[in-house]
């Protein structure tokens, strides 16, 4: 489970509301380091470093002439023997510890929360039911003891704990979002509290926050204070050493030291920002927005998540490199908002499936499965079913997606975008433009019914569908249409059926579900799905490409193989 390391803990009458992790991936076993007060955490702060130079080792003396003589000797004295860290290996991280821990900063807030609601009972005039001490009249009023008047409801303040970094002397501090928001994961805090290393307590405010990082800027007043720098992430390798320094389980300043162990992780699902530091440096659940540093104490990371399927640490944390990180919090402290680059497209990524009907290979571009209408792109002349290889000099490929590319791209800024387009390749040029709120791009559609049984073998084409592909095809017709509630500018045929034993039914395809095109060619009929399937059968591919819609949702690209 991925948890985001914040916890929540309501103070009043030693009653500890649930731990508020944010989950990130439904099927992964991820936590946000976060710690309720009672076991209040803060979030992994980087580890110092080990000094850079160490003390040469007296070179060896020849030993003495043994004496002509075998006399009797004192026993000699025991020396210290020296202990030497293996060769390119810190002897220790104390020096490098005392240097940074100072900036590193335990952060604490606090909100109202409510306990309970429940409506008044009025007693004693209608009902006539018991009134002993177990009837329900009594428990009600039980219950109203927890209430104010009239039944408004009685609110406790919850505490949770998080930690944070310096970054400069006049008081700016860099956290995650998810430490300094309140339940809801929408709105901030009440209070925040800001606690340095020597103890010294400061109110904090908001400069400004970003839910797509996950990362948020705050300030307090205060001068000469210590603080560390952010460095370059992008030369950190695999196996360089890390050090975390954080407030786990509300223990206060404890460092960590472990290795980068992977680069560019994916843990929740893709996107601009889903671009991991993996570190085996001990990171718990209160650790969340502390630094992670390299042997130069330079901040590489912004600790924010663990892998744990017990809420513990086991080995595996992440953190926000620095090279996305500082651009966001540079742009809070510049104005408050973050703009990001923004092409107007819905991409998928190459599965197997997808990359063997068409024919490329599966870890390079990204599949255009919708075009935004008067957008970006389409004003460039991206395609729907335009397979994106590189965009403004950069490789498309999952390390670095098409998101990431686009979001790190300075508003206005006209690029090339090379696509495949039906086995020939193109170059096309868009001018990005900022990317709208996620109000604005979040859609509300639900999902739609499917359509009933109707009578597939009387439509040619649809029994060669079923044998070829596994699923019955029939035409959108327009009580078909109706009943799915579908617009008339979707054109395509209709599922009917899916053997669940196929292909299709292991890609997720389903009843109701409308094909749009296979290999990129429109179909409208049974007979020119089958007619295409036929096609490609002829040319050598055991995969075809099938573009699908499911109710008013965006359309998506699936590969199914052939039977």
């Amino acid at each position: 489970m991925i948890l985001f390391s914040k916890e929540l803990h309501v103070t009043a009458h030693n009653l500890t509301d649930k731990t508020a992790t944010r989950t990130i991936a439904t099927k992964s076993n991820f936590l946000i380091a976060g710690l309720s007060a009672v076991v209040a955490a803060t979030i992994a702060t980087a580890l110092p470093v080990v000094a850079q130079s160490t003390a040469p080792v007296a070179a060896a003396q020849p030993a003495a002439a043994p004496p002509a003589v075998v006399q009797a000797l004192p026993a000699p004295v025991a020396a210290p023997i020296e202990t030497l860290a293996p060769r390119g290996a810190p002897g220790s991280f104390a020096d490098l510890t005392a240097r940074l821990q100072p900036a590193v900063v335990n952060i604490s807030t606090t909100q109202r929360v409510e306990v309970g609601r429940f409506p008044r009972f009025g007693g004693g005039n209608g009902g006539g039911g018991a009134t002993g001490p177990n009837s329900l009249e009594e428990l009600f009023r039980r219950f109203q003891e927890q209430q104010g008047e009239d039944g408004r409801p009685v609110t406790r303040e919850a505490t949770s704990l998080g930690s944070g970094f310096v970054i400069s002397a006049d008081g700016y501090i860099v956290t995650n979002n998810h430490v300094i928001s309140g339940r809801d994961g929408q709105n901030a805090v009440d209070t925040i509290t800001v606690t340095l290393s020597d103890r010294r307590e400061y109110k904090a405010r908001v400069i400004g926050r970003d839910s797509l990082s996950d990362l948020a800027l705050l300030k307090v007043d205060g001068q000469n204070l210590p603080y560390v720098q952010f460095g370059n992430s992008q030369g950190t390798r695999v196996g360089d050493w890390a050090i975390a320094i954080g407030n786990p389980f509300g223990l206060g300043g404890t460092v960590t030291a472990g290795i980068v162990s992977a680069l560019h992780r994916n843990i929740t699902g893709g996107g601009a920002y889903d671009r991991y530091i993996q570190t085996d440096a001990s990171i718990n659940q209160g650790n969340s927005g502390g630094p992670l540093f390299d042997l130069n104490g330079n901040v590489i990371g912004v600790n924010t998540a663990i892998f744990s399927p017990t809420g513990g640490n086991v080995g595996v944390g992440f953190a926000i490199p620095a090279e996305l990180a500082k651009p966001v919090i540079d742009q809070l402290r510049n104005g408050g908002k973050v703009k990001r680059g923004y092409l107007g497209v819905q991409i998928q990524q190459m599965s197997p499936a997808i990359a063997a009907s068409l024919g490329l290979p599966k870890d390079r571009g990204e599949i255009v499965a919708g075009v935004e209408s008067r957008g970006p792109a389409q004003s460039a002349g991206v395609q729907q079913g335009d397979v994106v290889i590189r965009v403004a000099g950069q490789e498309v490929t999952p390390d670095t997606t098409l998101s990431y590319i686009v979001a790190n791209t300075p508003v206005g800024t006209s690029v090339p975008i090379e696509v495949i387009r039906e086995g020939k390749r193109l170059t096309l040029n868009a001018r990005i433009v900022e990317r709208p709120s996620e109000a604005v791009l979040i859609g509300g559609n639900e999902r739609e019914e499917t359509a009933k049984d109707s009578k597939q073998g009387t439509q040619p084409g649809a029994e060669a569908a079923q044998k070829s592909l596994g699923i019955g095809l029939q035409a959108l017709s327009p009580e078909v249409r109706a009943q799915l509630r579908l617009p008339e500018s979707v054109k395509g045929v209709v599922i009917g059926r899916v053997d669940p034993s196929s292909s299709a039914a292991q890609e997720g395809l389903q009843r109701g579900d409308v094909i749009l095109s296979i290999n990129q060619r429109p179909v409208t009929t049974p007979q020119e799905a089958a007619d295409t399937v036929t096609s490609a059968r002829k040319a050598g591919r055991d995969t075809v490409l099938l573009l699908v819609q499911r109710g008013n949702n965006p359309s998506r690209f699936v590969g199914v193989k052939v039977n």
